[in-house]
């Protein structure tokens, strides 16, 4: 947790953000009182004989010019995007998995021995994931089950749940959808991801379906952007669905590399579906920025998420030893991509000045500033990904127990969901009744490659049924200090 400033500190800082980021306002008035001071003194007589002395065409370019480029902007400007509204799968409660069943079921695999054994349950009890996590009833089985006809049943289950419940909300036709983006990273069966959904609730033939795979744990930051893209080159009012999850049944891995068994104790199963459009009327968030980070050109970034065989065939997603520090570079990058379009002038300046200092005197004279990212939004989204992530991000962004919560409570009681984790915790601010009109709220999400992806949202509308979302049987519980357990 931060530590906070000083009482005088803290006045201070306010009294020098609402000059800078005023300083038009804090400039124009003056320079307007006195032009109207002098103008009182004139008086209308002296006034109009001064005004006739100006040529007509001057007044007709300071007048026509200032109004033909402000046209001209409004005209070249993209069409914004809006989320109508999204909804979160919430498994049955007989895909509830306990730490105690999730170490019965590891000790009963055939091919987990006592090490591998013992370092999945050390894992998961740091990793922040509570008892009430959701796996696929193939997961339950003893030894478990996975193949192509279970993880297509997980992904009808996931998905199609999400979807009816989004039409439902949002009481949207399904022929009324123009677009169609999906994502998973590992399961990708013919006919496509898409083709499934096209197919369950008979969507139009003229749909524009786009599939997105191998994209990782921010794949649904990647397909939010291609919506927007295909959205603004839609005519006026079209409806775009975005469906975000991943397959547990299909990257299942049973060896022995303390590498690929990670995933195995953090994933859970999750799904989500966004309806996004270009029409503001029924719209509950606008999206104002999205900016998308990829390093993979590096061999060392490329290569710190890998999906291979391990020395006895088995497949499994590899996490290499330098994932942590490839994360860090890479969220620097997206947060000085994403921060030069959100921070008020107040931010840059100090941040541009450190910068400077430190050229001029020395790394080691002058502490980097690092922006307070709360003076830009007011939720943060960050992925749940595990414990070391959401830490990780706090302490590089600097923020507080309060602003990660939601990122630590969804980890608690759904797990890491991968790409749809940051909609569960949109769903958690919104439960707990802080989303608030002109809020913004930033996602974040990070994926193999290796990516660090962002979008930014603002509120426009509030939630007027944040008790039927997937929090509605637990958000009394929440929130709860989580501690490792050792073992």
């Amino acid at each position: 947790m931060i530590s906070s400033p000083p009482p005088r500190v803290k006045q201070l800082l306010m009294v020098y953000r609402l000059v800078v980021n005023n300083f038009l306002a804090v400039v124009a008035v003056p320079v307007a009182a006195f032009v109207l001071l002098r103008a009182a003194q004139l008086g209308p007589s002296e006034l109009l004989a001064r005004l006739g002395e100006v040529r007509r065409v001057h007044l007709f370019l300071a007048v026509f010019v200032p109004f033909a480029v402000a046209v001209l902007h409004l005209m070249r400007r993209p069409r914004t995007v809006y989320l109508v509204d999204y909804a979160c799968f919430r498994p049955q409660p007989s895909c509830r998995i306990s730490f105690a069943a999730f170490a019965e079921h590891c000790r009963l695999i055939r091919d987990i021995n006592d090490g591998s054994f013992r370092f999945l349950t050390r894992m998961l009890g740091r990793s922040g994931l509570g008892d009430r996590t959701y796996v696929p009833q193939c997961s339950l089985y003893l030894p478990p089950s996975s193949g192509l006809a279970e993880a297509r049943d997980e992904v009808e289950q996931v998905v199609f749940g999400a979807v009816g419940d989004l039409f439902a909300k949002t009481g949207v036709n399904p022929e009324s959808i123009d677009i169609l983006v999906t994502n998973c990273s590992a399961f990708n069966p013919t006919p496509s991801f898409a083709d499934m959904v096209v197919n369950r609730f008979k969507l139009r033939a003229d749909i524009r379906a786009v599939h997105v795979s191998g994209m990782g744990c921010s794949a649904g930051m990647i397909s939010v952007e291609v919506a927007r893209n295909l959205l603004q080159e839609a005519p006026r009012g079209a409806h775009a669905l975005v469906v975000s999850t991943e397959s547990m049944s299909s990257f299942g891995y049973t060896g022995r590399n303390p590498a690929m068994l990670l995933p195995s104790a953090l994933f859970r199963m999750g799904g989500a579906a966004a309806l996004l459009s270009t029409s503001w009327s029924t719209s509950r968030f606008r999206l104002t920025n999205v900016a998308r980070t990829l390093t993979a050109a590096e061999d060392r970034a490329y290569r710190c998420a890998f999906q291979e065989e391990d020395d006895d065939g088995n497949t499994g997603v590899n996490l290499s030893r330098d994932l942590v520090a490839v994360a860090g570079e890479t969220l620097k990058a997206n947060i000085a991509a994403i921060g030069s379009r959100v921070l008020p002038p107040s931010e840059k300046l100090l941040f541009a000045l450190s910068f400077v200092a430190r050229k001029l005197l020395g790394r080691n004279a002058v502490k980097m500033y690092v922006p307070d990212f709360r003076t830009a939004f007011d939720h943060f989204c960050i992925h749940a990904g595990g414990r070391a992530v959401i830490d990780a991000v706090q302490s590089n962004l600097g923020l507080s127990d309060e602003d990660v919560e939601p990122s630590r409570m969804t980890l608690h009681r759904f797990g890491n969901t991968s790409s749809s984790s940051v909609w569960y915790e949109l769903a958690y601010i919104e439960a707990k009744g802080r989303a608030r009109v002109g809020d913004r709220l930033w996602m974040m999400g990070f994926g193999s490659g290796f990516k660090c992806n962002s979008v930014v949202w603002e509120c426009i509308r509030p939630c007027a049924h944040a008790d039927t979302g997937p929090w509605a049987d637990s958000i009394h519980q929440y929130p709860i200090v989580t501690t490792p357990k050792l073992s």
